[in-house]
């Protein structure tokens, strides 16, 4: 049986989400609990503790941080928006039929179950199918490909073997499963079928070589000019990661954030630049683990009752 554990302190709290289902998101695939699964919360003092969960509000849009201190009347504010906006190359053809981000194609196949004939949610099954990204979610949507019973499943990445990011497990099972890896390839362009019109018939991509290490001490990838080629595919999956949405920096004045978009903080705590504001896990990190997402928020819950009690 699956626990989901969430501890919480001696206060009042309210717990805001964006829409109806919590979910967890494990190396991008979606899940949720499911009938059976025990959810488990444990309350400091449950005789002082009223717990009120609201739905289907966006903060920074139905409603802003400053307005829960002054309107709603919370001592403190803890931000677990997490990194769920996909990135994307900004290459001519991104917006052609059949291009998905890995999140939005495994929440189809995960959470909405596109997967089965039962269901109607749409998803292109793919005969050719590209993957942009070296990743772990890269490997998941690679494997969810081959199974939707595509025949030729591509995983592009601008570095060689050797730098890929995924674990090696997860290259290692996709390569059980007969993906076949173009690496030192990086695409130019998603290329529209003539025959289609409107949606994916090929990935033009370059070929790479890999220079001096950059600043991480990875070697950068170089361009090689004038190799251009075509790969013929009727499907693309953007796996190339998150970043926050920019919704809640954009509408919190004094909020400090860097240069990826994170929420920066002091030290394991979780403490922002505003006053009474907390943040921690991918917010915070970018794209990172639930367990540590998990560690952050303890963190920052410990943190949070010793500054409401010093108030």
């Amino acid at each position: 049986m699956t626990r989901f554990h969430c501890v919480l302190q001696r206060h009042d709290f309210s717990t805001i989400m964006s829409g109806r289902i919590p979910t967890l998101t494990l190396s991008g695939v979606s899940v949720r609990p499911q009938p059976g699964d025990e959810l488990e919360i444990t309350i400091a003092n449950p005789d002082r503790s009223t717990d009120t969960v609201m739905t289907d509000i966006l903060i920074g849009k139905t409603i802003s941080i400053d307005e829960l201190f002054d309107e709603y009347g919370f001592d403190a504010v803890f931000v677990g928006t997490g990194a769920g906006l996909p990135m994307f190359m900004k290459i001519p053809g991104e917006g052609l039929d059949g291009v998905y981000s890995a999140n939005e194609y495994l929440t189809r196949l995960n959470l909405m179950k596109a997967y089965d004939p039962e269901y109607d949610t749409p998803i292109t099954k793919g005969n050719a199918v590209a993957i942009v990204g070296g990743g772990n979610v890269a490997m998941d949507a690679s494997r969810w490909a081959k199974r939707l019973g595509a025949e030729h499943v591509y995983v592009v990445y601008r570095r060689g073997m050797e730098e890929l990011p995924a674990r090696k497990e997860e290259v290692e099972h996709a390569i059980e499963e007969e993906i076949e890896f173009k690496t030192l390839c990086n695409p130019v362009a998603v290329i529209e079928d003539e025959k289609n019109p409107g949606h994916v018939g090929a990935i033009r991509c370059i070929k790479m070589e890999l220079g001096e290490p950059d600043a991480s001490g990875r070697r950068s990838p170089k361009a090689v000019p004038g190799s251009e080629f075509d790969l013929p595919v009727d499907t693309v999956i953007m796996s190339l990661g998150t970043s926050p949405n920019p919704l809640i920096r954009s509408t919190t004045p004094g909020l400090e954030t860097n240069k990826h978009g994170c929420i920066v903080t002091e030290g394991d705590e979780g403490k922002t630049s505003r006053e009474g504001v907390y943040a921690g896990g991918d917010a915070v990190t970018g794209a990172a683990t639930v367990i540590k997402a998990m560690g952050a928020g303890k963190a920052a819950a410990k943190a949070m009752d010793e500054y409401i009690q010093n108030k």
